[in-house]
C-alpha cells in the first residue's frame, strides 16, 4: 500500500510539473519487482512484499529531484532501454536516444550493399565518442566477427561503457580507449571497415535553451558542437579518410537542419563517395552515411 500511495502522489506531481505521468510506471518497472499488468491494474497494492533496487526512502528523494531539479528518470533508475539492451547510465554519460538506434540499422544495411570482396562486416570498426557504449554494443551485436574500438575523452564515461560491455558479454570484442576521436587509434590507420559516431552537434548558443533535463544534468562535453555545431563533425570528415580503408563506411548522427551542410562538407573533402542523408522515424534528416572512394 505504501508504494501504491507513492505512485498516485508521484503521478499527481508529474502532471502538475508538466512531466509525463508514464515516467512513474516506467521507473517502477525498472526499480521494483513488478510487471506492467500488476501496475496498470493496481494488483501490487495487495502484495505483502515488493523488492526495490534501493530503499523506498531513496525512491521518494530521487523522485522529488525529478520534480524540483528535473533530474532525468533514466538517471534515477540508473538504466535506460536501447535496442535490446538495458544500459547502465549516470550523469557521467549522455542518455542514449531511441533515434540513435537507427545508426546500427544503417551500418548493417550499408555493409550488405557494398561489394562482397570488402567484407565490411568484419575487421575493425570504431565508435568515436562512445559515452555509455551504446553504439559499440550495437555494433558488436551486429558484427560478431569484427573488433569494435570505442573511444571517449572522458574516463568517467569509459567506466560506464566498460560496465555495459561486460554486462552483455562483449568485453572480448569491444576495446576501450581514452582520447579524442581517432587519436588513440593511430596504429590502425587505413585499416577500419567502418566508423560510427554520435558527436556533439548542438551550437553553443543553443545550449542555454535546451530542456532543463538536458541542460542541467547531461554532460555538456557530449552536447557542445561549437559555434555552429559542426566543429566535431568537420574534424571527423577531414580525419576519417586516413583511418578508413578504401570502401570503408562513415556513419554519423547530425542535428536537424545540418544535413545540407554536412553533405556539402563531405563532397568538398573529396575522399567520400555514395553520400546519403537518412531520416529518423519522425522524418527528420538525422544521419549521414558515406563511403571512402576506392
Amino acid at each position: 500500500m505504501e508504494l501504491w500511495h507513492w505512485r498516485n502522489k508521484a503521478i499527481e506531481a508529474a502532471v502538475a510539473s508538466n512531466i509525463s505521468p508514464r515516467e512513474v510506471d516506467w521507473l517502477l518497472l525498472k526499480v521494483a519487482s513488478l510487471d506492467r499488468l500488476s501496475i496498470c491494474l493496481d494488483y501490487f497494492k495487495e502484495w505483502p512484499k515488493i523488492v526495490l533496487k534501493f530503499p523506498f526512502k531513496d525512491l521518494e528523494v530521487m523522485w522529488q529531484r525529478r520534480i524540483t531539479e528535473r533530474l532525468p528518470v533514466q538517471y534515477i533508475a540508473g538504466i535506460t532501454s536501447w535496442r535490446q539492451f538495458e544500459l547502465i547510465v549516470s550523469t557521467r554519460v549522455l542518455i542514449p536516444r531511441p533515434e540513435t538506434e537507427i545508426l546500427i540499422d544503417l551500418a548493417i544495411e550499408a555493409t550488405q550493399y557494398t561489394k562482397e570482396d570488402l567484407n565490411l562486416n568484419q575487421g575493425h570498426w570504431a565508435d568515436l565518442g562512445t559515452g555509455s557504449g551504446a553504439i559499440a554494443l550495437g555494433l558488436a551485436d551486429a558484427f560478431p566477427n569484427a573488433i569494435i574500438h570505442a573511444v571517449d575523452c572522458s574516463s568517467d564515461a569509459l567506466v560506464i561503457a566498460q560496465q555495459n560491455a561486460e554486462k552483455y558479454g562483449f568485453a572480448h570484442i569491444v576495446k576501450f580507449y581514452e582520447g579524442y576521436w581517432w587519436q588513440p587509434l593511430e596504429l590502425l590507420k587505413g585499416q577500419f571497415s567502418g566508423m560510427v559516431s554520435n558527436p556533439p552537434y548542438i551550437p553553443v548558443g543553443m545550449l542555454p535553451n535546451l530542456q532543463p533535463e538536458v541542460r542541467q544534468h547531461e554532460p555538456h562535453l557530449a552536447l557542445d558542437g561549437g559555434e555552429f555545431g559542426l566543429d566535431c563533425i568537420l574534424h571527423l570528415i577531414n580525419l576519417s579518410p586516413r583511418y578508413l580503408c578504401p570502401g570503408g563506411l562513415w556513419l554519423l548522427e547530425i542535428m536537424a537542419g545540418q544535413a545540407d551542410m554536412v553533405k556539402k562538407l563531405l563532397e568538398r573533402q573529396g575522399s567520400y563517395d555514395n553520400i546519403h542523408i537518412h531520416t529518423d522515424l519522425a522524418g527528420i534528416e538525422r544521419f549521414a552515411v558515406a563511403q571512402i572512394k576506392r
